[in-house]
């Protein structure tokens, strides 16, 4: 039997950032992939959002891939309604259109210069767990079968995830839309927005670039519910457009069709014992607001950091138990807001009609509620739950502050590290080293701030004294 301290079943973003980041943190860690090794460009996402974009920034990935995609700048909602995103309380006031596959060989680089061990063609038969570890039975690309063992697993294996069978978990939920098209497609005209995206009637269709002179088509017609199984050719691709966006952009020479159907869906529980779940094995979605992949990346970057401190020795087990607190209301907001934005964009009853006039309204013209909107659906408007008495800081997203030497948070954030800010320096004395990195305010700022490696305020003082920075360094850090 094969031991290592952490399995990651799933290499599809959200597997490769948490597998990153724990093998940058020294927990060595294999992924387990049922897929040969390649990056493919069959997948749905083709948006970052602000919050991810940061998360890749603490990183070192997010520069290199904004030269690669497209930014957005603005937001059109139902056809009527555009937002500018220029006031984004983030470095990221955009959104970046860029294909996941893009996305995954950044990150897969990131794992293997991490040494990150990886065992493509290998399919999980069984999974069973005790007070010591994981064992999970595999059966490699020649058909042999193995015993694994960890100490800890996460299935990040997607929407039909052998690890949350085989841990019993359900995933109740139901189909919001069957019969979605996809399609990558050239186009004869080149469409007036980077994303085109609208409604109308029944019908709903939205196309993005590949950026090597494909676009992806998503579309669905609501009078045409036949099964995934169901032959599609280009003509209903193109009917469905023009229903949707008045023309077909002269759709031509198409690489690849299907249909899929779109769930929502959300486990009980991310935790099971010593097995976790995140991305599509936790929860799924609409693909309104391009919220997919994103949500996965977050819920990796909660994890890893929580893991690596406890495989470290460096705090209890009971940390983990914060994932699950702290993720699962995300995943069901967001289930909420995709959903919603997709059944106001397919609004067809005169009170559906009437309600999102009205929300229209709201969002053009009232700032707290369109800012409250922005927040949730780029993910920077997040907050996690904070101890009774903690400072009004804890919780919070920290955005990427500038410090006295020049630097900004998400440099620092890099490797993994906490990062305390002070407003003078603080001797650390090398309690930490290696995992704390101390910054002073480049403003005249006064309160001492406990950053998290995934970029939350773990704690935070006015005025605080050594004593009670050490306290707090000692109680979330760790020895």
């Amino acid at each position: 039997m094969n031991g290592t301290p952490v399995i990651v079943v799933g290499s599809g973003p959200t597997g490769l950032l948490l597998a990153g980041d724990l093998a940058t943190a020294g927990v060595p860690v294999t992924v387990v992939e049922r897929r040969p090794h390649q990056i493919s460009n069959l997948s749905r996402a083709f948006v970052l959002h602000a919050r991810t974009l940061e998360q890749l920034d603490a990183r070192a990935l997010a520069d290199g891939l904004e030269a690669l995609g497209q930014r957005l700048d603005k937001l059109r909602l139902f056809g009527r309604l555009t937002i500018d995103l220029d006031d984004l309380p983030s470095r990221f006031n955009h959104l970046l259109v860029l294909p996941q596959y893009e996305v995954e060989k950044a990150l897969e680089r990131r794992a293997v210069e991490a040494g990150v061990d990886f065992r493509h063609e290998t399919e999980v038969t069984g999974l069973s767990q005790d007070g010591t570890g994981v064992t999970v039975e595999v059966r490699g690309p020649d058909g042999s079968t193995e015993s694994l063992r960890a100490e800890y697993l996460v299935g990040a294996d997607g929407m039909r995830s052998a690890v949350r069978d085989a841990i019993g978990l359900p995933f109740p939920g139901h189909s919001v839309i069957r019969s979605v098209v996809l399609a990558d497609v050239r186009l004869a005209e080149r469409p007036e927005t980077l994303l085109t995206v609208n409604a109308v009637g029944d019908a709903f269709a939205f196309i993005a670039p590949f950026g090597d002179g494909y676009h992806r088509v998503i579309a669905w017609n609501r009078a045409r519910d036949v099964p995934d199984s169901e032959p599609l050719d280009l003509d209903e691709i193109k009917e469905v457009t023009r229903l949707a966006l008045g023309r077909d952009f002269g759709m031509h020479d198409a690489r690849w069709m299907s249909r899929f159907h779109s769930d929502e869906r959300q486990a009980p529980a991310y935790r099971v014992g010593r097995v976790f779940l995140a991305g599509d094995a936790a929860h799924v979605h609409t693909p309104a607001g391009g919220q997919g992949m994103n949500t996965g990346l977050q819920d990796a970057a909660n994890l890893s950091w929580k893991l690596a401190q406890v495989m470290g020795g460096h705090a209890g087990p009971e940390l983990l138990d914060t994932y699950q607190s702290e993720r699962h209301p995300v995943g069901r907001s967001v289930l909420r807001s995709s959903g919603g934005i997709v059944r106001l964009a397919m609004a067809k009853r005169p009170w559906e009609l009437a309600l999102r006039a009205t929300l229209t309204t709201v969002l053009d013209h009232a700032a707290p509620a369109r800012r409250r909107m922005l927040g949730r659906l780029t993910g920077i408007g997040y907050r996690y739950a904070a101890p009774r008495g903690s400072h009004p800081l804890t919780g919070t997203r920290v955005p990427d502050v500038a410090f006295a030497d020049g630097g900004r948070l998400h440099e620092s954030l890099r490797g993994g590290h906490f990062v305390l800010i002070t407003p003078e320096g603080h001797d650390d004395r090398g309690a930490h080293k290696g995992r704390l990195t101390v910054e002073r305010w480049a403003s005249e700022r006064r309160t001492t701030v406990l950053v998290r490696p995934d970029g939350y305020v773990g704690w935070a003082a006015e005025g605080a004294d050594e004593a009670a920075v050490q306290a707090a360094l000692a109680a979330h850090v760790g020895d």
